[in-house]
């Protein structure tokens, strides 16, 4: 595996929205420093639902990209879905939770999956998308930042799978927002999940 692309964005605002977004990605050339925050000079604005350290990072695997250029009929270019890396020959839906990426000096480790919102969607150009990427169960993959390093597009990567059970990337999506099992609840925790889950799986037992 390697980084097919490396992507950064400003604020920019969406065509008949008041607020400005940082999901309009490009991606860049050259080396980009990666600390606990994320990827140095790109833009979040929206810190309530994005951003922080259990979301630093957000990859997207080639294969699902290509599910979707295949599915919306037109090219996905690198930072369609607002995605900082591409990960050349990765599915995300074999990426579970406490997944680790070691690309260099740099490990990411899974935390939690992309969950669609309605400025994905306003960005798409297409009011149905959210339900439309539910459907897909292909959702993207947040990170938190195990060590700081710079990444740049061609690096190797090696993708180091949870020793534990695993909760994945399409199942996170399929169990958003409901009350889980006790079974389930115990799995999720045992993994190292976004600490805002965490904090609400504990607030259930």
């Amino acid at each position: 595996m390697k980084i097919l692309a490396v992507c950064k964005g400003a604020a920019e605002r969406l065509p008949g929205k008041s607020y400005k977004t940082g999901i309009f990605k490009h991606a860049v050339s050259g080396g980009v420093m990666i600390d606990a925050e994320g990827l140095v000079g790109d833009a979040i604005c929206n810190r309530k639902h994005h951003g922080g350290v259990d979301q630093a990072v957000y990859l997207e695997g080639s294969l699902s990209l290509d599910w979707w250029a295949n599915e919306l009929g037109y090219p996905v270019e690198p930072g369609t879905f607002g995605e900082n890396l591409v990960i050349e020959g990765l599915d995300n839906r074999d990426v579970t939770v406490g997944d680790r990426f070691i690309i260099g000096e740099l490990i990411f480790e899974v935390t939690s999956c992309r969950i669609p919102c309605a400025t994905f969607a306003a960005r798409m150009n297409d009011p149905t998308f959210v339900k439309r990427y539910t459907k897909a169960a292909r959702p993207g993959i947040y990170c938190r930042v195990i060590a700081n390093g710079i990444v740049e597009a061609g690096m190797q990567v090696e993708h180091k799978s949870f020793p534990g059970a695993p909760v994945t990337m399409p199942e996170m999506m399929e169990t958003f927002g409901r009350r889980l099992s006790a079974a389930d609840r115990e799995r999720y925790l045992a993994a190292p999940v976004h600490y805002k889950l965490r904090a609400v799986l504990e607030a259930q037992q």
